[in-house]
């Protein structure tokens, strides 16, 4: 028998089930990649992306997609920004299949896959943070921009949505519908350039931050309701009052100008239609 001759075919043979184990490794890592949170988002994000820019008109509508704004407590992440004449639209996407049940006021909705539920943040509450967080951001009023969701997937709604919350081609249908000006072209090219100045940089380590501060507040949520079993906690979180002459919510906002520069204040969202404005109590 050649020695040498059996060698090699033996290495071969080896080397050949080598070649075919790292395949299926692979196969296998893609297969767990793809099932993941995260690559779910990722593919959502994708879908509403390509949707906005093939049909929305470029002239008038300007398309800014993940949006990392710092804020006092860390760092908020936006899926998309579309910047118009006829106002902000900040847009959650959320790819998910199933029954999904929910209403506006609820702190979780419920998704339901072959009777199975799980449980999930109101995306219009989660949304709530990032119009907020523009709205400072831009020093404008929170009326002049809205809140968009927009689920994708194979998903239906089996409780009655608000008009804000939609379907891919929903949200374009929304969007279209706010024909009112309320920029002139000039004001739409500042709020473009405030937002790409204001954003941190789009980076592997912004995401990593951004990450790690929501884990942080997953886990912060999670200890406060432990300590609601043992002892009610007293909230801190200020009231937001209500504008007694129009009736609107009012936001916090920082005197820029002035003998009260640097202080802050509330005002009302409607402004300039209405200047109401109330003092922030210690």
């Amino acid at each position: 028998m050649d020695v040498n001759a059996f060698l090699s075919t033996v290495f071969e043979g080896l080397f050949g089930i080598a070649i075919q184990l790292r395949y299926l490794f692979l196969i296998a890592f893609l297969g767990l990649i793809f099932k993941t949170p995260w690559f779910k988002g990722k593919v959502g994000e994708f879908l509403v992306n390509f949707m906005l820019n093939r049909f929305l008109d470029k002239q008038h509508y300007h398309l800014i997609k993940n949006v990392t704004l710092p804020t006092e407590d860390g760092t908020t992440q936006i899926d998309h920004i579309v910047v118009s004449q006829f106002g902000i639209f900040v847009i959650e996407t959320k790819n998910m299949k199933g029954w999904i049940f929910g209403t506006a006021k609820q702190k979780q909705w419920k998704q339901t896959i072959y009777k199975r539920s799980f449980p999930f943040q109101n995306p219009l509450h989660q949304n709530y943070k990032h119009t907020q967080t523009l709205a400072a951001c831009l020093n404008l009023p929170t009326d002049c921009i809205y809140s968009v969701v927009v689920f994708v997937g194979d998903s239906t709604f089996k409780t009655k949505m608000p008009e804000n919350v939609t379907y891919a081609r929903g949200c374009l249908k929304y969007i279209k519908a706010k024909n009112e000006t309320v920029f002139t072209p000039d004001q739409v090219a500042e709020i473009v350039s405030t937002i790409e100045a204001g954003r941190l940089s789009r980076s592997l380590k912004t995401n990593w931050q951004h990450n790690k501060h929501v884990k942080e507040i997953v886990a912060g949520k999670q200890v406060t309701e432990k300590v609601k079993v043992e002892k009610p906690v007293v909230s801190k979180e200020p009231t937001i009052p209500v504008c007694k002459k129009c009736g609107s919510v009012m936001v916090l906002r920082e005197a820029k100008k002035g003998k009260n520069a640097g202080n802050q204040f509330w005002g009302c969202s409607n402004y300039p239609k209405c200047r109401s404005m109330v003092k922030v109590e210690d």
